[in-house]
């Protein structure tokens, strides 16, 4: 595999519209990025991140050191939580408005970065709300400066233009996409991923995979999404098992994140449609979810909807889960069953009964998935007609 050939401690510049920093040691790029904040003129920041991971990470050592040599002055908000809320959002910003930040470092998986995106959005925009910005009352065309250091390999977010926060009184977990929302910079070291427990593991490289099996298959699917996509299962199934079995495993770290931050360019490119739209709501009602949890159990079921429309890809894309299969449409149950047996073997719930959902949770959650703010966009991208039946008939399948 061409992937032995690879210095693992080489540390590259990837460009998408945000500059990344890519590879074991890229942490230490973030006094080169601080410099840079230094010299055009930010002398304070706000630090967005959870409770504990950038500290467990060894990623917060880095960074204040890297503040020191700059003479940046940072204001720590740590309390990001999965699934994260627009309170905990408007919360952040009035600190970093009280401090006079200038720009936010987001140190974390998806829940902090896209909390960070969104405060650096309203930092930009003072005067509106993080409610505001997620019910779509204003289209944000600027944002300050927002840096991220990622400590997931799932969301993809430290290279695209996506953001999700929820709003809890209303169970609404809406996404938003906008140019401001690129990182200037992210850092992507597999060192800092070697902490992840095995479940965490799985759950956000499941999150990579439905990106791609998206992305591939939207009304927008090109050949840019479908190939990256290829090669995002390809990696995920090889390296997996041996992160889970492994956690220090620095090569299969490495080429986890590298399918992950892969499959963030993919999906930005080609968009989302059944999956994300519909874990949404999952999460939305129980925001303890994991998210990757909530798209692994309902991977299987939308793969068996769409396959008859694009059976094609989905048997190529597919190919390292499910070997043999040849994209007929007679294949969607079998295309089921496989990708159901390979989420087991990962320790994936099999149904949404075992995450506390129950028959009569299917009229609530199709509500939701039509009315939370943006996932009719999402729907609207199905390669097949995005019906309440249709979606109705997806969560009865996962239950």
């Amino acid at each position: 595999m061409w992937e032995k050939q690879v210095d693992l401690e080489r540390i590259v510049e990837i460009r998408t519209k945000t500059i990344v920093y890519f590879g074991v040691g890229a942490i230490t790029k973030i006094t080169d990025i601080a410099i840079i904040l230094a010299k055009q003129g930010i002398s304070k920041v706000l630090v967005v991140t959870g409770k504990g991971s950038h500290i467990k990470s060894g990623a917060w050592g880095h960074v204040e050191q890297a503040f020191a040599v700059a003479g940046i002055a940072p204001v720590l908000y740590s309390k990001i939580t999965p699934n994260p809320t627009v309170d905990q959002v408007d919360e952040a910003t009035q600190l970093a408005m009280e401090f006079g930040a200038q720009a936010v470092i987001a140190i974390g998986g998806g829940s902090p970065i896209d909390a960070g995106k969104s405060v650096a959005v309203l930092l930009a925009n003072q005067g509106k709300t993080a409610r505001e910005l997620y019910e779509f009352a204003f289209v944000p065309e600027k944002a300050v400066p927002i840096i991220t250091i990622n400590l997931t390999h799932g969301t993809g977010t430290e290279a695209d233009r996506f953001a999700v926060v929820s709003i809890p009184e209303k169970e609404y977990k809406p996404a938003i996409a906008y140019d401001c929302l690129y990182p200037m910079y992210s850092i992507d070291d597999p060192a800092l991923m070697t902490t992840l427990p095995a479940d965490q593991t799985a759950y956000v490289s499941i999150d990579a995979i439905n990106h791609v099996v998206e992305a591939a298959t939207t009304k927008l699917g090109n050949p840019f999404a479908i190939s990256l996509a290829r090669e995002t299962i390809r990696l995920v199934a090889h390296y997996l098992p041996l992160a889970q079995h492994n956690p220090k495993d620095l090569e299969a770290r490495y080429y986890l994140l590298y399918a992950s931050m892969i499959a963030g360019v993919a999906f930005d490119n080609g968009l989302l449609h059944f999956t994300h739209a519909m874990e949404h709501p999952l999460s939305g009602m129980k925001p303890d979810l994991a998210h990757g949890s909530g798209l692994g159990i309902l991977l299987p079921a939308v793969v068996k909807h769409i396959y008859p429309a694009k059976g094609t890809i989905l048997a190529d894309i597919l190919a390292p889960l499910i070997p043999g299969i040849k994209g007929t449409p007679e294949e969607a149950y079998t295309a089921y069953s496989g990708l159901k047996q390979w989420l087991k073997a990962l320790g994936i719930k099999e149904n949404l009964r075992e995450e506390g959902f129950v028959d009569g949770d299917v009229a609530r959650l199709t509500d939701l998935a039509f009315e939370t703010p943006s996932l009719g966009l999402l729907l609207s991208m199905a390669p097949i007609e995005a019906s309440r039946e249709t979606v109705a008939a997806i969560y009865a399948d996962s239950l």
